[in-house]
């Protein structure tokens, strides 16, 4: 098991602490290039939620990551972050991102090999 970033870590717990959700970051995790911004796992969860509970099929899933009642609320973590979650973020895939509209992504901090800072654009040209 490796060892985490610790410049990595401190920059997740800037984001977990609300401080600033603008922090775009691009990592390589076992070969893929995920390219976006962060956000906290709170923010993270709900979006997910939102838009699990709008699938007919993955609507019931939506409780495991919602906010709204005391039993689907995240437990508080104790040290520091373990994972990045990524919103309107793509796979770099080549010269193009997927998905298109951006994705929700989350990353274990101790499984990325390389990263930056910034967002890489995509063009189809």
């Amino acid at each position: 098991m490796s060892k985490p970033d610790e410049l990595l870590v401190d920059i997740a717990a800037m984001v977990e602490s609300e401080q600033s959700n603008q922090m775009s970051l691009t990592v390589v995790v076992q070969g893929a290039v995920i390219t976006g911004r962060l956000a906290p796992e709170s923010v993270w969860r709900q979006r997910v939620a939102e838009v699990l509970a709008h699938s007919e099929r993955l609507g019931p899933f939506s409780a495991l990551f919602s906010s709204a009642g005391p039993d689907t609320r995240p437990p508080q973590r104790k040290g520091p972050p373990t994972h990045l979650y990524f919103h309107v973020a793509k796979i770099l895939q080549g010269s193009i991102g997927l998905p298109e509209t951006g994705g929700m992504y989350r990353v274990a901090i101790e499984d990325v090999g390389a990263w930056t800072v910034g967002d890489f654009s995509y063009s189809d040209r």
